[in-house]
């Protein structure tokens, strides 16, 4: 039987890529969307927008590809009328590990699923799968989390998440605190703020000492393809006995002494409140 699919945010420019591939793999999908620029996005894709009350009504799953900011309020006006058994598909641990996502139905389950984004080194061959830095045309493997319900709910929740982030590669199951502690804790909390200071140090080398940002931008990236890969065990660890001094002095000048605590729960905690109220760290 075909599952009946509610998508809030379906015209959104991440909501319309995960529309298009449940509308592709032959879900029966309802687009909710009030944005009209949203509308719009799915009048162009063919796709034909629907009022929320019918939207949900006798839905299997609700998705919400919203902004973390209203996850929490739009959850506690539809799961009142939401059928027993019904599944909501979370996008993002923020909402839910900040407290915001009602859990007082028992018979309404919840899955929370985000990708993992195409790898920074891969076997992809096609142009456009290699130049493809979110998702849904290169492979990708995804993270998913049961909130509350059985392990039926989890496996179509799965199901899902496989369907609008493919092609997937791996699914990694994790709890709703690991999944929090890897988004926003090691992707924004500590991938996010040392790439922006690489991009800042890029800035430095042309602006304060006179080096073209040509040159300073193919160093780094150079440099940064080649560490990497040998840090993370993609080609031999061979780095000089020098050059490893030099990295155990200069995490003294550039890393601050306890970053680590940026994957601590309570911290990860802190963070989610943040995203969601705007309060907290």
């Amino acid at each position: 039987m075909t599952k009946s699919v509610a998508l809030f945010g379906a015209g959104g420019k991440m909501g319309l890529r995960v529309t298009k591939k449940l509308v592709d793999a032959g879900y029966d999908v309802r687009a909710v969307e009030t944005a009209d620029a949203g509308q719009a996005r799915l009048k162009e894709a063919d796709i034909g927008v629907v009022e929320r009350a019918a939207a949900l009504d006798g839905a299997d799953v609700v998705v919400l590809a919203l902004p973390d900011t209203i996850i929490g309020s739009v959850c506690r006006e539809i799961v009142p009328s939401l059928k027993s058994g019904a599944l909501v598909v979370i996008l993002d641990a923020a909402a839910p590990y900040a407290g915001d996502v009602p859990t007082d139905r028992d018979d309404v389950h919840i899955v929370i699923g985000h990708p993992c984004h195409p790898p920074l080194f891969n076997d992809e061959t096609a142009w456009e799968a290699r130049r493809d830095y979110h998702g849904g045309i290169a492979r990708q493997s995804i993270v998913c989390a049961l909130m509350k319900g059985p392990e039926e709910a989890y496996a179509l929740g799965e199901e899902i998440c496989r369907t609008m982030w493919s092609p997937i590669d791996k699914c990694y199951r994790v709890t709703l605190e690991q999944l929090a502690i890897l988004e926003p804790g090691l992707s924004e909390m500590v991938a996010m703020p040392f790439i922006d200071t690489m991009v800042e140090a890029v800035d430095l080398c042309a602006e304060k000492y006179g080096i073209p940002r040509e040159a300073a931008f193919d160093f780094m990236l150079g440099h940064l393809n080649v560490e990497i890969a040998m840090w993370f065990g993609y080609s031999p660890k061979v780095p000089s006995d020098a050059a490893l001094r030099l990295m155990r002095f200069a995490k003294g000048v550039v890393v601050r002494e306890g970053w680590d605590d940026a994957l601590n729960p309570a911290k990860v905690k802190e963070a989610a409140e943040l995203i969601v109220y705007g309060k907290g760290a």
